[in-house]
């Protein structure tokens, strides 16, 4: 299936569903009735947490931890560096002045913590009877036995990273991409975009990123994930504050002016410093079909100031390795390909299809910035067909496409990938997997900076 015909039929299945309630959790906020007694009996009878734990923005002094509840809860997590958590601290839900009491997901974000250190962790709820600001009870509690881990970034932390990408919630590609992850244990994962199609409810929204329907369900409970948006993480009403279910990036981690790029992340782990970029939206922002409810122009251009002291950071400017995140490519070497910067609707008559293959408007702000950095390696996606394009005139660094949901084998080049990143006797070596073979596509070794 091509690329615009797997969106077409997925975009399709996604608005058959009505902008339910639970997009906005706050209206449920209400006296309870009869009927509403009712539901929560309901409610009482299934378990309160019906989730694995997810790791999310990986970090050197951070780390979220999201998971589901069906009812409204205050939820929390226990964590400490002793493996049977005798030492364990509580941290609830939320930030300063109130906690974050939600009836769909339990988001948590552990603070201070220390860089390359291996942390033990369970989650816990008490469920929440809410009938108005004065009348509030605790009616149960469910905390998870199980004990998981993670390990936080650092110059010292092991380093090895896998890159999925275009998963679009498609199951039969995603289970077998999840499992080449597990096998092969990476320090981080970095979801390159297009988890979702086109979300309307967080219900969905859960679905795809703390219940997927495949076997492994703990996926992002012990190896933490970076999330770098895709443009259709961004389409549908619950995808619209997406950050609802995956939580922004930590605001200490930029500085004022930058608080609204929570997508945006520069990251060490060993020799690599990982930087990853927001490509957003594929069309323009004056296409009529979007309303004017996009403005990704000024979006990237934010991002060029944010990516330029970035790379100044000592922990960044020294790695010895330097490999950059975004979704849509920076470069394309067809030259009648849409390279996305078509005012005003997309189109031109000499270039194909109405909606960008990859951005030049992205290439023109970021590719100066990057290669004077000297980056050797960007990884892109959203093609859904896996290609290698080597240095050239037009930029230093190699980049690599990733491939998309495709398991028909049908294509070239159509199928998911893994792509694996790790320093193997100092030197970074790039394996591409095929999920649908089973087969290693390319491997690739690349030196340190000069």
């Amino acid at each position: 299936m091509k690329r615009r015909d797997f969106l077409r039929n997925a975009a399709l299945v996604a608005a058959s569903g009505s902008i339910a309630s639970d997009v906005m959790a706050a209206d449920k906020l209400l006296p309870v009735d009869e009927e509403s007694k009712t539901a929560q009996e309901g409610a009482e009878s299934k378990p309160l947490i019906d989730s694995e734990p997810v790791l999310q923005n990986y970090a050197e002094t951070s780390m979220g931890i999201a998971f589901s509840v069906t009812d409204w809860a205050n939820g929390y997590v226990i964590y400490g560096e002793k493996p049977d958590l005798s030492d364990g601290k509580k941290v609830w839900c939320g930030g300063y002045r109130v906690t974050d009491m939600d009836n769909e997901v339990i988001r948590v974000r552990l603070t201070d913590l220390k860089p390359n250190t291996l942390y033990y962790y369970k989650i816990g709820a008490d469920r929440i009877e809410y009938k108005d600001g004065y009348h509030i009870s605790i009616t149960g509690n469910e905390e998870r036995e199980h004990i998981y881990s993670f390990r936080t970034a650092g110059k010292l932390a092991v380093p090895h990273f896998c890159v999925i990408n275009d998963t679009h919630a498609s199951w039969k590609a995603f289970g077998p991409t999840i499992d080449k992850v597990m096998q092969l244990q990476p320090t981080c994962v970095i979801w390159n975009g297009d988890a979702c199609n086109v979300e309307e409810t967080i219900t969905a929204q859960k679905r795809i990123f703390l219940k997927p329907e495949i076997e492994r369900k703990d996926y992002a409970a012990n190896i933490p994930y970076i999330f770098c948006p895709g443009n259709h993480d961004n389409r549908g009403m619950a995808n619209r504050h997406l950050e609802r279910v995956w939580m922004y990036r930590q605001p200490e981690e930029r500085k004022p002016r930058d608080w609204d790029l929570g997508r945006n992340f520069a990251v060490r782990m060993g020799d690599i410093a990982l930087v990853g970029l927001d490509t957003a939206e594929d069309k323009v922002d004056t296409n009529p079909r979007f309303c004017n409810l996009f403005v990704s122009e000024p979006y990237r251009v934010a991002q060029q100031t944010w990516l330029s002291d970035a790379l100044k950071q000592p922990e960044i400017k020294n790695a010895p390795y330097l490999v950059a995140f975004c979704h849509i490519p920076l470069y394309d070497p067809r030259p009648d390909v849409n390279p996305g910067d078509l005012y005003p609707a997309d189109v031109a008559d000499n270039y194909k299809g109405n909606f960008a293959e990859w951005q030049r408007t992205c290439s023109k702000l970021w590719g100066p910035i990057l290669e004077k950095a000297g980056c050797q390696l960007l990884l892109t996606a959203h093609q859904h067909v896996y290609r290698l394009d080597q240095p050239n005139e037009a930029h230093k660094w190699m980049q690599i496409v990733g491939g998309g949901p495709n398991m028909t084998g049908k294509e070239e080049g159509h199928f998911p990938t893994v792509i694996d990143g790790e320093i193997v006797n100092g030197k970074l070596v790039i394996t591409v997997h095929n999920i649908y073979s089973g087969e290693v596509c390319e491997t690739v070794t690349i030196s340190k900076k000069r």
